[in-house]
């Protein structure tokens, strides 16, 4: 046989390979289900929506927000969760500062994420810019059972609103999983400001966790991922690990990830203000669904990352800079965690 015959054939073998792996992508490579959460940092398209401050999102504002632009953002993130995903992109995305259901529509039919039959959870939320929580989902892998979007019962007379909390429910190998997806409001205006709130949210959280825990035994299996704006040893995120009523056990897995690892860098310093809680029966089961703390890791591969022009070492490839366009990726790297079964 020839060496031309042979380049020929070899050539052939690797695009048939290429073809399998984007139709049988779960069964041809990862033997679990990626769970990824990604702030990214304001994702707006570039029409007027009345019901929200969205004005500086638009192509006649300071930031100059064009279709452009638009278009690379979308790109940039496909990018980024295709290669959280390594061969296979992650099967559950939440997402946090996210404008409307149209940009995710936008990220998962116009990208090369139309190949994986992904399904959308959103809700307009009441946050006054019109940023929302939300979830995708690969329908063929994960069976969506129940979801619902939770607010926390509190109100302040000037207005005050936040994001709501999204509830999922999915089957997935032959067990159940509850995500709760979370955008803290932030704390950089003033500690003391928004603690109510901040409280209130977690408690609600507890709430429904006990409540879950009350009706399906302290086995259920339960995680919490968001953008909480604080670090895991913040007294209010701490609330979510203290003791239940239902005797469940909340552990979290972002603790201890080191001063140079974090998901978000503030003036220098790594935050890991991204973080996934689990309960402890999801990491102790003796069969189903399980994961651990060698499981869970920051995704920080090097085109998320710029030198930072201010302080010494690398931070997030942002979109923005103050009002000045750098084209990035977002100001905070995604956080992932597997699920394996036993």
């Amino acid at each position: 046989m020839s060496d031309g015959i042979v380049i020929r054939m070899t050539g052939i073998f690797l695009l048939l390979l290429l073809q399998f792996s984007e139709v049988f992508p779960q069964s041809a490579t990862r033997q679990s289900v990626r769970l990824m959460f990604y702030n990214v940092e304001n994702l707006f398209d570039i029409y007027d929506d009345s019901t929200t401050d969205d004005n500086e999102f638009l192509p006649g504002s300071l930031r100059r927000w064009n279709y452009r632009r638009y278009e690379k953002k979308i790109w940039s993130l496909y990018k980024a969760i295709t290669a959280a995903g390594e061969w296979s992109p992650p099967e559950i995305i939440g997402f946090c500062e996210v404008e409307n259901r149209k940009v995710l529509e936008d990220l998962i039919r116009t990208t090369n994420l139309s190949k994986f039959d992904y399904g959308i959870l959103h809700e307009d939320s009441p946050d006054p810019r019109g940023i929302d929580v939300c979830l995708i989902y690969r329908k063929g892998v994960v069976d969506l059972k129940n979801w619902k979007f939770l607010s926390p019962d509190i109100s302040y007379s000037d207005g005050t609103s936040t994001r709501s909390v999204l509830y999922a429910e999915f089957l997935t190998g032959g067990d159940t999983i509850h995500v709760f997806v979370n955008h803290w409001p932030s704390r950089r205006g003033g500690v003391l400001a928004g603690e109510p709130l901040r409280e209130s949210i977690a408690d609600m959280l507890r709430q429904k966790i006990d409540s879950l825990a009350f009706v399906r035994s302290s086995r259920v299996k339960v995680i919490i991922t968001g953008d909480l704006n604080a670090s895991p040893d913040d007294d209010m995120v701490r609330m979510l690990s203290g003791p239940y009523r239902s005797g469940i056990r909340i552990i979290n897995l972002s603790e201890d990830t080191g001063k140079s690892n974090g998901s978000y860098r503030y003036r220098g310093i790594w935050e890991m203000i991204d973080q996934v809680l689990v309960s402890e029966w999801l990491i102790d089961c003796s069969d189903g669904i399980f994961t651990g703390k060698d499981l869970f890791r920051v995704f920080k591969p090097g085109f998320l990352l710029r030198e930072d022009p201010l302080y010494p070492g690398l931070s997030p490839f942002s979109t923005w800079n103050g009002y000045r366009y750098l084209g990035g990726f977002s100001d905070h790297l995604p956080v992932l965690l597997d699920l394996k079964v036993r």
